[in-house]
């Protein structure tokens, strides 16, 4: 096996990292920064402490995305699962020049960092961020590695879609606010549904791409055990349902009907539902996934938007 050398080491950890997924964690913070705007937890004596603190926890979850960037790269390095794919985020090792060692060091810094935030948010909030904290990083770390590897198992989906979504929201908000209620608590993972099931979207969309290179290590995913229709199938179900929930809670008045704005998002989901559902090509279905990560951003995106104008019009009305 030979590997591409880098023009620079920067190339290679910018391929490792893989900056570009970082919408996984600017949306699910952008939807607990616009509910915590309506709560007026950024008004009053804490607001300038509530504004630093939501920074500080935006920072921790890039680190813990970085980590589980890094620790993927290394474990699927060394089970082989790089080894048939063609196109796909990362294989910085395989490709890029960066040795085992130095992505494993790159882990270990970030996660370090991640912990030290963590900790510090800890002192100022309550109890709770500790099961929230610490299940983040156990998702980071386990997602590829460890004896029971999430995405290995078939919860990669799973796995990736809670956290990044209802467990970042609840959590960036409880840093701002701990004493919140049970009642409250629910609906702030309830509003994370739809940015929920398009990350698990993407992770489903790079594993409907890399089918055959994970069959071939025994990288037991959904696509892989279910096979490609019923793949093909839950992709769809997934993007139905970010559409559906999002519908749901605004039926139940825990999101502005502004937020609807989404449903401008519609043409695009059924192109890329025409794609994953015909297509075989590996480096299409790889340019597939992309765009399923730019739908989530766009989604999420126009959710805050219109939850932004719904403020906006209640201010101007009040």
């Amino acid at each position: 096996m030979t590997k591409t050398q880098p023009t620079s080491k920067l190339s290679g950890w910018i391929a490792a990292t893989r900056p570009r997924v970082f919408v996984a964690s600017f949306v699910p913070m952008a939807l607990a920064g616009v509910i915590a705007l309506q709560d007026g937890v950024f008004a009053g004596n804490n607001g300038t402490r509530n504004v630093f603190f939501f920074i500080l926890s935006l920072i921790g979850v890039m680190l813990l995305q970085t980590v589980a960037n890094l620790v993927n790269e290394y474990a699927d390095f060394y089970r082989g699962a790089d080894d048939l794919k063609q196109a796909g985020q990362g294989m910085a090792i395989k490709k890029h020049g960066l040795t085992p060692q130095e992505v494993r060091n790159g882990a270990i810094v970030c996660g370090l960092a991640g912990v030290l935030i963590g900790l510090f948010l800890l002192a100022q909030s309550g109890p709770w961020l500790w099961a929230i904290g610490i299940g983040g990083v156990l998702v980071a770390i386990t997602y590829t590695a460890g004896p029971f590897p999430l995405a290995y198992n078939g919860l990669g989906e799973v796995a990736a879609g809670i956290f990044m979504g209802p467990l970042v929201v609840l959590g960036a908000y409880y840093v701002m606010q701990p004493d919140i209620s049970a009642e409250k608590g629910f609906w702030l993972c309830m509003q994370a549904f739809p940015i929920m099931f398009t990350t698990a979207a993407i992770l489903h969309a790079n594993n409907i791409r890399d089918i055959e290179a994970d069959r071939s290590v025994n990288k037991r995913t959904l696509a892989v055990m279910f096979g490609i229709e019923t793949a093909r199938l839950e992709y769809k179900l997934l993007l139905a349902m970010c559409y559906a929930s999002q519908f749901a809670l605004v039926f139940l008045e825990q999101m502005p009907v502004t937020t609807l704005i989404t449903l401008m998002t519609l043409p695009e989901a059924r192109r890329l539902i025409g794609i994953i559902d015909t297509e075989t090509n590996t480096l299409k279905l790889h340019i597939a996934q992309g765009q399923t990560a730019k739908l989530h951003g766009r989604i999420g995106l126009l959710m805050v938007v219109g939850w932004l104008a719904w403020l906006i019009y209640q201010q101007v009305q009040g």
